[in-house]
């Protein structure tokens, strides 16, 4: 595994940011932007498999990780404008963006407000967010915000992985940060849900590749075929019985492609 090196930045406010870098200093960049209330560590497990050709960056989003401090309004653009510093920061004009769920949310932000930036794009299990998304199923949101501790996280788990997935929820690193307070995971939840970047999705200009599970509950598949309809020129790849995990679950098939595709478009 390659060394990591570990900064924090003030951003534009003060805020502080925390920084996470691998993969060779020469090699092309690819920032990961992680799920909501989720830090740098969704990443973990995953990181191995980008950093033989690329030098990745993550940042802790604020509210995780070593991203602490008074959080104001924020939204993905706000994210999306973090990142754009945390580049500037680590002297990277032009990367890859790859992000996963609230990380897809904010690599839309990214790359329609900082196009130039953006050399490629993989945006995975995610949504435009608006009226015209499709939402999850009631019931889904419903136990999300009714179940409790040991019922809550095994529910979770489910939407996240299939039954064959052998890995126990304690070792997951896609459940959430679990140092986050209430008032950040709130902060969070709002974040996601008012994302919508409908009437922005057609500037994008980067090539950019869809990837979702096709039994995704916590965020429908649909959602995939109307961000592939509303980006020009893009690319769709479902993964069959993948669930909103599926990126860790299958990462043995999914990977290779999105090396493939950023490789080419990088």
């Amino acid at each position: 595994m390659e060394t990591r090196d570990q900064l924090t930045i003030t951003a534009r406010d003060g805020f502080p940011l925390a920084i996470q870098v691998s993969g060779p200093p020469e090699a092309p960049a690819l920032l990961l932007l992680p799920g909501q209330s989720n830090s740098h560590e969704w990443w973990d497990e995953l990181r191995s498999d980008f950093e033989p050709q690329f030098r990745t960056v993550t940042f802790d989003y604020r509210g995780t990780g070593g991203s602490r401090g008074e959080l104001s309004e924020l939204s993905t653009a706000s994210f999306a404008a973090d990142a754009a510093e945390v580049l500037d920061h680590v002297g990277i004009t032009r990367t890859a963006v790859y992000g996963t769920s609230m990380g897809g949310r904010v690599a839309q932000m990214l790359a329609a407000d900082f196009p130039d930036r953006v050399g490629a794009l993989v945006l995975g299990c995610t949504t435009p967010g608006g009226p015209n998304s499709v939402r999850r199923p009631r019931e889904v949101g419903q136990n999300l915000a009714r179940l409790r501790g040991r019922e809550h996280t095994q529910y979770l788990f489910s939407l996240f992985y299939t039954p064959n997935w052998t890995v126990a929820p304690r070792y997951s690193k896609l459940l959430g940060d679990d140092t986050m307070t209430a008032q950040e995971s709130a902060a969070h939840l709002r974040i996601s849900a008012r994302h919508n970047a409908w009437e922005r999705l057609p500037e994008i200009t980067a090539p950019t590749l869809i990837v979702h599970g096709d039994d995704d509950l916590m965020n429908p598949v649909a959602n995939a075929h109307l961000l592939h309809e509303r980006i020009p020129h893009s690319r769709i790849r479902i993964c069959p019985g993948g669930r909103h995990g599926f990126f860790e679950e299958f990462a043995e098939v999914v990977n290779p492609e999105i090396l493939g595709f950023l490789s080419a478009g990088s």
